[in-house]
């Protein structure tokens, strides 16, 4: 073990730490230090005493934790909020959300789109965020910018879009993008065929056998509804998942994103490929897609992570209301009270999260050597108080606006509910604009 600098950069003294690991941990009179952008210490406030720090940050009232990680998500759809709301999945993709985008996507919609999305989710205790949206190298660009962690997983279909006409223009354009970005500190890359109805079988095999020989993960929209899975059947003569399994494109790399209809023998199969599946409780409920049975893949060893999906369909990109959702949603379709604790909630929005998109050795816990991405929620106000159990309170009571800091590889991105590097009034300026243009009503 490396010992511990007598000078460190960061020196936090919270109320409380949530680690993650392990599980359901909540350490008091503990304290954290951040060296080089990594965390160098959780240790009991008194061996704090020789530490000389470049900062030093006394949180009393505050739970220090992980950053969240929303694992699935159209940063730039934040500029389709409200657009085309209390519709199915199909008649909205179909008839308002298509139709949009074609007429309006493009590098300054996507750039607009993915900063102010990366505000709203910084001020909601964020600090990574997986994107399979157009025009991925603008998304790429503002996450640099505003120094969020990210992974791209740059989109694929077979029919054209304004990024690119077909399934290769696609995937080259993906593949450039990632030897643009192979040095980057916060910016990974993977493979986003969008989902079976969307992308051939001999795509997918193209994709399967890219993504084995680069070592890049692949997310998929997969068993998002009933419907989908029936019509595969039907065209097909199998379900989806096992349309995947058979192309080779079900592994440790893959993410699984919705995964509402689910049977015993699906669940088994994503057990033994080690399979990630990203729930998206919120959407899939506003959508009336239907529910994932999180708690049954959580049983079988399935590793599950959250996501809020776009703001088109949630309508915000908030990870404190898809925990508390995904806790409410587990206990009440399993028929069992104790159906998804707090802590098994919180671990899927961090640690969880961390595991799909192949980051775990590096964030979703507060462990000595892993970056310091961390986020500081005051638990002093009285939707938070009287407070008998911390962990509870994370994600039955709070909203995200208690979110009073958050640090990214130690640096300071929010600090006392300030944005760090956002002028926020013209960025309301810009989804003004956009808002005006595809209304038509643009002066």
């Amino acid at each position: 073990m490396t010992a511990l600098p007598d000078t460190v950069d960061t020196l936090i003294h919270p109320g409380w730490i949530l680690p993650i690991v392990p599980s359901g941990a909540v350490l008091t009179g503990y304290s954290l230090a951040v060296s080089s952008g990594r965390i160098a210490a959780v240790l009991p406030r008194p061996e704090t005493a020789h530490l000389v720090a470049g900062e030093v940050f006394e949180l009393p009232d505050h739970a220090l934790l992980p950053g969240l990680v929303n694992a699935h998500g159209h940063a730039a759809m934040c500029l389709l909020r409200g657009y085309a709301d209390d519709l199915p999945l199909m008649p909205w993709l179909e008839q308002h959300i298509w139709p949009a985008e074609g007429r309006h996507v493009s590098d300054a919609f996507v750039a607009d789109g993915v900063e102010l999305a990366v505000a709203e989710m910084l001020r909601a205790g964020t600090t990574t965020f997986s994107d399979m949206y157009f025009f991925p190298e603008a998304c790429a660009r503002v996450a640099e910018a505003r120094g969020m962690r990210c992974q791209i997983t740059f989109p694929i279909l077979d029919f054209p879009s304004p990024w690119a006409r077909d399934a290769d223009e696609y995937i080259n354009k993906g593949l450039a993008l990632r030897d643009t970005l192979k040095h980057s500190k916060l910016v990974s890359l993977g493979f986003g065929p969008h989902a079976p109805y969307t992308v051939s079988q001999s795509t997918l095999a193209r994709v399967a056998t890219l993504a084995a020989e680069l070592d890049v993960p692949v997310q998929i929209h997969l068993h998002e509804t009933r419907g989908e899975v029936l019509q595969a059947v039907e065209t097909n003569g199998e379900r989806p998942l096992d349309t995947l399994h058979r192309l080779g494109l079900l592994g440790p790399r893959t993410q699984c994103v919705h995964m509402t209809d689910l049977g015993d023998q699906d669940i088994a199969l994503l057990a033994e490929t080690g399979a990630h599946v990203v729930h998206c409780p919120q959407s899939n409920m506003k959508l009336a897609s239907g529910s994932c049975p999180v708690s049954k893949l959580l049983a079988a060893g399935v590793n599950v992570a959250l996501g809020t999906d776009s703001a088109a369909s949630n309508n915000d990109l908030n990870l404190f209301g898809e925990m508390q959702t995904a806790a409410l949603l587990a206990k009440l379709t399993a028929g069992d009270a104790s159906a998804l604790p707090a802590a098994q909630a919180l671990t899927m929005a961090t640690l969880g999260g961390a595991r799909a998109l192949g980051l775990d050795e590096q964030i979703g816990s507060l462990e000595p050597g892993k970056l310091a991405d961390m986020i500081a929620v005051d638990l002093s106000g009285p939707e938070t108080q009287p407070l008998y159990n911390p962990l509870s309170q994370i994600v039955y009571a709070c909203n995200g606006s208690q979110v009073t800091h958050s640090w990214i590889g130690g640096e300071l991105r929010l600090r006392d509910r300030q944005l760090t590097g956002f002028d926020l009034e013209a960025l309301g300026q810009r989804g003004r604009h956009w808002q005006q243009r595809i209304t038509g009503t643009h002066a």
